[in-house]
């Protein structure tokens, strides 16, 4: 299925809402988990969480993942770019890190894919209008956060660059993710989450020795609730997503975060919103639908990766 033949718009529009409040999410389990649990050993425990209920919910539907190396191989490269690299990266940045500025940086994933998916050479009906959805999207994020959570920029300069770094792994991720188009979007969620806590377990291991800490009640809670909705359940709608609006159109739950997470901390944290934030929250539901609106139909079918297959990656 190819983005442009999306059968049921609202709720694949429904469905990125959903994403974008789980990931939205995700900021406060991070913040709360990394208090007691260092963010090594945090998100060896997310993947290794994930996974094996996604396993678990796989086997329950009688479905088995591909056993060749070629499937394999794409599920460990996916986990490098969507889990190891940037939960790690992130994690430790949310350490040091004011959480609206963090907010900003990720924000910048639909940006990142755009410009990695010119360079390849893979369009995906991109053109002025998605252009505008990325450039809209942005601006919408930083005016709904408010000029504020820019304080401190290029002050402590290492976490910020890990925030872009993970940011561009996720851009990345998300064009990668368009192989697997032909699989059932369970299986790549579950496979990238094993492939992860594959690496991230024994690094935790050797640096961490998760047995000699003493995580708090609130950091275990925060990593089950991150590793069940904010991982397993948003990967599954994640890798659907990409089946259906496209590599793009699916990182645009990145500015979608944005005004979820601000009214998140307004409703449970009793912050204020910044005078700019409704002008925002405009700007990003535009950028939004320009990216997700399915391309007009030009009489001849774009081009689409192959499925993802035991013979053909």
């Amino acid at each position: 299925m190819t983005p442009s033949a999306t059968p049921a718009l609202p709720r694949e529009l429904a469905l990125l809402l959903l994403l974008s409040t789980l990931w939205g999410a995700s900021y406060s389990f991070i913040k709360i988990g990394v208090e007691t649990i260092p963010p090594l050993t945090f998100m060896a425990g997310r993947t290794l969480l994930a996974g094996a209920v996604l396993l678990a919910v796989l086997q329950a539907r009688g479905l088995r993942l591909p056993a060749d190396r070629a499937t394999w191989r794409m599920f460990l490269i996916q986990a490098c770019l969507n889990s190891v690299l940037p939960f790690t990266l992130i994690a430790w940045a949310e350490t040091r890190l004011d959480a609206g500025l963090a907010v900003i940086l990720n924000a910048t994933t639909p940006i990142f894919a755009f410009l990695i998916a010119l360079l390849i050479g893979r369009r995906e009906g991109m053109g002025v209008r998605k252009l505008f959805g990325v450039a809209s999207g942005l601006a919408g994020a930083c005016l709904t956060v408010g000029a504020g959570a820019l304080h401190g920029l290029g002050g402590d300069v290492l976490p910020q660059l890990a925030v872009l770094a993970a940011t561009l792994c996720y851009g990345g991720g998300a064009l990668f993710g368009a192989r697997f188009r032909g699989l059932d979007p369970m299986m790549p969620a579950a496979g990238s989450m094993i492939c992860g806590a594959a690496l991230l377990l024994p690094a935790s291991f050797a640096f961490d020795r998760p047995w000699t800490l003493s995580p708090s009640t609130g950091s275990l809670l925060a990593l089950v609730a991150l590793a069940l909705f904010s991982t397993a359940l948003a990967f599954v709608l994640f890798f659907h997503l990409v089946q259906t609006l496209g590599s793009l159109g699916a990182t645009a739950q990145a500015y979608l975060r944005v005004p979820i997470g601000v009214g998140i901390s307004v409703v449970f944290l009793g912050e204020a919103l910044p005078p700019t934030a409704w002008l925002g929250l405009i700007a990003v539901v535009a950028g939004v639908i320009a990216m997700t609106w399915p391309a007009r139909s030009t009489g001849t079918r774009p081009a689409s990766p192959p499925p993802a297959s035991p013979t053909r990656p």
